[in-house]
């Protein structure tokens, strides 16, 4: 069954798409979509590197936790940077937020983002019914 996830603690969708959805079983799957550094109240991009950082992940928790998870629950996430040269910074953050082990992942320089934004944050996360993390 395909659930579509929706939380007003994280930007709404500026497409055609949903914040995440969950694919549900004896494990729920849910595939979330790409966070950019955008503030949930004012839809504005944050400034600054190390803020965008934080926002993509405080945005990435509220679709997870409006899906019944964690960050802790995540299997893979995939990292967009517009400058590879940030992306030791993007693993300081990353580990305040989610803790050992740490999921799957994989980061790549890309030539933009929506909104001029600097960094895009997207993942996936596994949630067994009695709410750890599967597998």
């Amino acid at each position: 069954m395909k659930t579509i996830v929706s939380t007003l603690y994280a930007p709404a969708a500026i497409g055609t798409y949903s914040q995440a959805v969950t694919v549900s079983g004896p494990i729920a799957t849910t595939y979330l979509s790409g966070q950019i550094p955008l503030d949930p109240k004012t839809m504005q991009l944050v400034s600054g590197f190390e803020n965008q950082v934080k926002q993509v992940f405080e945005n990435l928790r509220a679709v997870c936790e409006a899906a019944g998870g964690s960050l802790n629950h995540l299997v893979k996430v995939n990292v967009y940077l517009l400058d590879l040269a940030h992306f030791a910074k993007v693993n300081e953050i990353m580990a305040t937020y989610i803790q050992t082990p740490y999921p799957a992942r994989a980061a790549v320089a890309v030539a933009g983002l929506p909104r001029g934004a600097e960094i895009e944050i997207e993942g996936v996360m596994v949630v067994e019914m009695d709410g750890s993390v599967g597998g």
